[in-house]
């Protein structure tokens, strides 16, 4: 038996390369075809990837635990004490590399002029920038240390308030439990946030000062955590939902819906977009299954007419069919592969008014390669499955071949 499967691999090896013209022709169709989808794929994975992992890092970090009821009624009243058993739950799940507490909240910021509403967040200096590398966004000043009694303000609203480093803000609000707060604090130090939105309202102070100011000693609205891979944030997320069943744990998917929708529609656009390629691919290969049944029909009688079986027969057309598709995606899959690699090494930097929108958007005007081992193989995959379901055609002719008509055509 084996001798006869053998003998099948050998005879459909030696029949695709009796045309090379027509196999070298098809096998390069499919070449390019798998090279335009790798590097497709490769590059809108790793600007979408990119994208998710800027957003999630950028404020709300990939997890966040509240008090139950505080996303939808974001006040100072829906805050909680973290203890102890809180924090070693946390350090005992892997994946997570660190949290940072908040104490967030609105507040009026005033300067001798004007006024403008604005969103305060107290937090732990060091902790927050291991979340959200705020340190590195401070423009002028510099950045607060943890017995500070002082802020960090936006650039934006620093504009708006007519307001520089070493001058005084004053912060007026409602703290826990109906309490007035207000306050005035020297500006440390101004950062530049990517977001024109957020840029327009941030005020930081250190966490205890934020609590002293609002009413709210060792009080938290959040605990945001770090993890190690963004992707598996939501399998993180559910780990902790039932290891502090008392508490509000979402991932960030649900914090922001908006940027889940935008990645998943981004991705159900590049399917459409391979959809086409992989259209082409399989009109290139079912051209070569016509021209191989037309220009073979008398061999393919005689065979019949000789006795060998048509089910046989099928299976070595078949195997033709596999051969050729399978090398030109492979050649395809080992063509993109430095390619990939030399772009995920040096991605590639976009300008003019593309390279403006993004950073409006607050984007890094870069386009990201990934090299996910999946973007890679799947293309061999679909690839063979395409020339298995094209090989459904030949299969069909010779059932249904008449030797006689085969032979006088």
């Amino acid at each position: 038996m084996s001798s006869f499967r053998q003998l099948f691999i050998t005879l459909a090896w030696r029949n695709i390369w009796r045309n090379r013209r027509r196999t070298l022709i098809t096998m390069g169709s499919v070449v390019f075809a798998v090279v335009l989808a790798v590097l497709l794929n490769s590059v809108k994975e790793g600007i979408l990837v990119k994208m998710q992992e800027n957003t999630v890092t950028f404020y709300t970090g990939a997890i966040q635990i509240h008090e139950k009821g505080y996303w939808d009624e974001r006040t100072l009243e829906n805050t909680f004490i973290p203890g102890n058993e809180m924090q070693n739950t946390i350090e005992h799940i892997d994946g997570i590399e660190g949290f940072t507490s908040r104490l967030e909240t609105f507040a009026l910021a005033a300067s001798e002029d004007y006024t403008k509403g604005a969103m305060i967040v107290g937090m732990d200096p060091e902790n927050e920038h291991l979340i959200t590398q705020l340190k590195n966004k401070v423009a002028e000043g510099n950045y607060l240390e943890a017995d500070d009694r002082s802020v960090l303000i936006s650039s934006g609203l620093a504009e708006y308030l007519k307001l520089g480093v070493n001058d005084t803000l004053v912060l007026i609000g409602q703290g826990y439990h109906g309490v007035s707060a207000a306050g005035k604090y020297a500006i440390k130090g101004l950062v530049r946030l990517a977001s024109p939105e957020l840029n327009k309202r941030m005020v930081y102070l250190p966490i205890d000062l934020a609590g002293e100011l609002f009413g709210a000693e060792d009080r938290k609205t959040a605990l945001v955590l770090k993890v190690e891979d963004v992707q598996d944030a939501t399998l993180i997320a559910g780990k902790l939902k039932k290891a502090l069943p008392d508490y509000e744990v979402m991932d960030w998917k649900t914090l922001m819906p908006e940027l889940d929708q935008v990645i998943e529609g981004e991705r159900a656009e590049n399917a459409i977009f391979l959809i086409i390629l992989y259209l082409l691919i399989s009109f290139g290969i079912f051209g070569t299954i016509l021209m191989m049944l037309m220009e073979r029909q008398y061999e393919f009688g005689v065979l019949v007419a000789t006795g060998m079986r048509r089910l046989k027969l099928s299976g070595v057309i078949v195997l033709e069919n596999i051969f050729i598709s399978v090398l030109g995606a492979l050649v395809g899959t080992l063509l993109s592969v430095p390619a990939v690699l030399y772009f995920y090494k040096y991605p590639i930097e976009v300008g003019g008014k593309l390279k403006e929108a993004y950073e409006n958007f607050g984007f890094e005007p870069i386009f990201y390669f990934s090299i996910e081992p999946k973007i890679f193989y799947s293309q061999t995959i679909v690839v063979l499955c395409i020339a298995l379901v094209l090989s459904l055609y030949p299969i069909v002719k010779v059932m249904r071949l008449d030797p006689i008509t085969a032979m006088r055509s």
